[in-house]
């Protein structure tokens, strides 16, 4: 009789202790703190990063800081005019300063560390971090993407092909677009959708660049696994320009009096459009097909370069990121935008000559660029992710032809 007491009061303790658990989770109930402030975090104000480093670097170590941040203090500041006002806190405690947010994310970004290291290296709670820099991110991308990013029309176009032909000696293209995948961990529940053929798991970048390597366009987060080619034709810029929506100049005569469309220029995975040009396939080409794919190839350097540049400088993008699909989007679009903004405002620093590929007249690398030296490139897409099949039509076919003899014509000139 006692034992079957006994055995009836566990049960009810167990009970209900499994509801005190279901309660903490649902958040009906809060657990108990075990630390205001947690140990290794107490001596923050002598040992943080923030605290110790930042003025120090920003007025005795300019080098450091730019290691840091990928960027001056200049730029630095002015950064941060531009999103303070987002990051500002008040708090029971002395808040976190939106300098410190901001610094953080950019250590975070550039280092390319995880998590915990940078908590560590902060004297800050991990889950105050990982807050922290999903916020920043995502503030970056939302403040900074319609001055560094903007949508672009018509006469933009015409910019970036008059830049493309004296830069590159390529007439009528306004970009040069690739894609690429950025690895994460395996999301919960996904089975095979971020699987890519490279055996990892990842999420897409594609993106368009301008001849000075800036990201003109971009779409981010396709699954890594998908396999029905629609990936290209789904992004919002491949979707405008298959659909001839994306507000290119219209077509015009090239010097010796043909008429050619504007166009972006990618690799063979991508489909031969009017507007979209890509190399003659095959070996044992004529001069004309060999000339022409050898002048594609130097433009289509650009986006190489873009991305090898991008990876340099914010390494985060170079290991799996440990983040659910959403936020590694923010982290992409955050670095993505950084870029372009850097580029403007601190570019002698940040992409100087010497840190992209210096390019013959053949697209062959002369003279490999320094981010090759210090990252390996991201890895890119494989033809069946673009696009299934390729059935042209005639005008895509002369409008290739069109351009490949007015190349060769102009070879020696």
């Amino acid at each position: 009789m006692a034992s079957n007491i006994l055995r009836a009061v566990e049960a009810i303790r167990t009970i209900q202790q499994l509801r005190t658990i279901r309660d903490i989770q649902n958040g009906n109930i809060k657990k108990d703190r075990r630390w205001w402030i947690r140990p290794s975090n107490l001596n923050r104000a002598t040992e943080g990063f923030f605290e110790t480093a930042y003025q120090l670097m920003r007025e005795r170590d300019p080098e450091y800081f730019f290691r840091c941040t990928r960027m001056s203090s200049y730029t630095f500041d002015l950064l941060l005019s531009k999103i303070k006002h987002r990051l500002e806190k008040f708090s029971i405690r002395t808040p976190i300063s939106p300098e410190c947010r901001l610094f953080v994310t950019l250590v975070y970004l550039s280092g390319g560390s995880s998590i915990f290291y940078v908590s560590r290296l902060f004297r800050l709670g991990v889950t105050t971090v990982r807050e922290i820099t999903q916020e920043v991110t995502q503030v970056l991308w939302e403040e900074l993407k319609h001055d560094y990013l903007p949508e672009v029309d018509g006469q933009q176009w015409q910019r970036y092909s008059a830049e493309f032909e004296s830069r590159w000696n390529l007439p009528h293209c306004c970009a040069a677009v690739d894609g690429k995948h950025v690895t994460i961990t395996c999301p919960p529940n996904s089975g095979s959708m971020y699987y890519n053929y490279k055996k990892q798991y990842s999420i897409v970048l594609m993106a368009m660049c301008d001849a000075n390597y800036n990201f003109v366009g971009v779409d981010i987060g396709a699954y890594g696994g998908n396999a029905d080619g629609s990936v290209f034709a789904q992004s919002a810029f491949g979707y405008r320009l298959l659909h001839g929506e994306l507000e290119l100049p219209q077509p015009s005569a090239l010097p010796n009096g043909d008429v050619l469309p504007y166009f972006i220029v990618g690799d063979a995975a991508f489909p031969l459009k009017s507007n979209l040009m890509r190399p003659y396939p095959g070996r044992n080409l004529e001069i004309l097909q060999e000339n022409f794919n050898y002048r594609l190839s130097r433009a289509r350097r650009t986006i190489e370069n873009a991305f090898g540049v991008l990876v340099a400088r914010w390494r985060i993008l170079l290991s799996p990121l440990q983040l659910q699909p959403d936020a590694a989007e923010n982290i992409v679009k955050a670095s993505v935008v950084l870029h372009n903004f850097v580029k403007r405002h601190n570019a002698n620093q940040y992409a100087p000559p010497s840190f992209v590929d210096h390019i013959g007249q053949e697209g062959e690398i002369i003279v490999p660029g320094e981010w090759r030296s210090q990252v390996d490139p991201l890895v890119g897409i494989d033809s069946d992710f673009v696009q299934r099949g390729n059935n042209a039509a005639r005008n895509a076919y002369q409008a290739r032809d069109v351009l490949a003899k007015y190349l060769l014509e102009t070879r020696f000139r």
